[in-house]
């Protein structure tokens, strides 16, 4: 049985939610009603003429427009025609490229241009970054890390008006949000157990999938990847390199 942790009470604690239809009282946690100054600045932020008041605002229409009616691919593009975006950008990764080809197709037609950039652009090795070999997926073989940095790089200079993440990594994806100049959002999240669906495992967790309730029964990882990782650690640290001696001419 999984020990149970302390935690401060939050929103993920609340069985009152006034917070969407104000028709009840706020807990004495509450966070609305501890930061209203917060609030009201907020408030202006998202009325006023910025990007993020903008993006808040066509948000907010789509949903009282199509609430229920729209596929998130649609919403998409239907929050893409709101904003007035010409040029959209994809970051996608390789595993899914398929899906961001057709997706382009899909945008495209809409009357909005785009540009794909492959997760694995560069083809930077991953033991040029310092991991060693035996953990890679496969050992042996080149293996290009994914390089969201440079698939954000690409696309502030083609001048993307917004983003959208096609099955990025976890980790992989805020390295692409930090870099964006353009406001990012996501058409579909990683999932290579769930078949890209990771709000199924919220769903079994009381059942089928109960064992992501008790951390020790998280699956260990790969035998050859720990091991690799172990020997990896062992070695030591290669000393630095002296600078050349300048020549006496210069």
């Amino acid at each position: 049985m999984a020990k149970k942790q302390n935690c401060s009470l939050s929103c993920s604690e609340c069985a009152v939610r006034n917070c969407y239809r104000k028709d009840k009282k706020f807990p004495a946690f509450c966070l609305t009603e501890e930061i209203p100054d917060a609030v009201e600045r907020t408030r202006k932020f998202y009325a006023s003429n910025t990007i993020d008041g903008k993006l808040a605002r066509a948000a907010a229409e789509i949903e009282g427009e199509y609430y229920g009616r729209l596929t998130r691919l649609e919403e998409t593009i239907r929050f893409a025609k709101k904003l007035g975006v010409k040029k959209l950008g994809i970051a996608s990764c390789i595993g899914l490229l398929d899906e961001a080809s057709l997706y382009a197709q899909i945008v495209r037609t809409a009357g909005i241009e785009t540009k794909t950039v492959i997760c694995k652009v560069g083809s930077v090795d991953k033991t040029q970054l310092g991991i060693p070999d035996g953990l890679k997926v496969c050992p042996g073989c080149n293996e290009a890390c994914c390089n969201p940095a440079l698939q954000a790089q690409i696309l502030n200079e083609w001048g993307s008006d917004l983003n959208v993440l096609v099955g990025l990594c976890v980790g992989h994806d805020a390295i692409f949000t930090r870099h964006s100049k353009a406001p990012a959002t996501t058409f579909i999240v990683k999932d290579r157990v769930l078949g890209h669906n990771p709000a199924a495992a919220i769903y079994t967790a009381k059942f089928y999938y109960k064992r992501i309730l008790d951390e020790k029964t998280f699956p260990e990882p790969r035998k050859e990847a720990v091991e690799a990782e172990l020997a990896a650690a062992k070695k030591p640290a290669k000393p630095a390199k002296k600078p050349a001696k300048k020549s006496a001419k210069a």
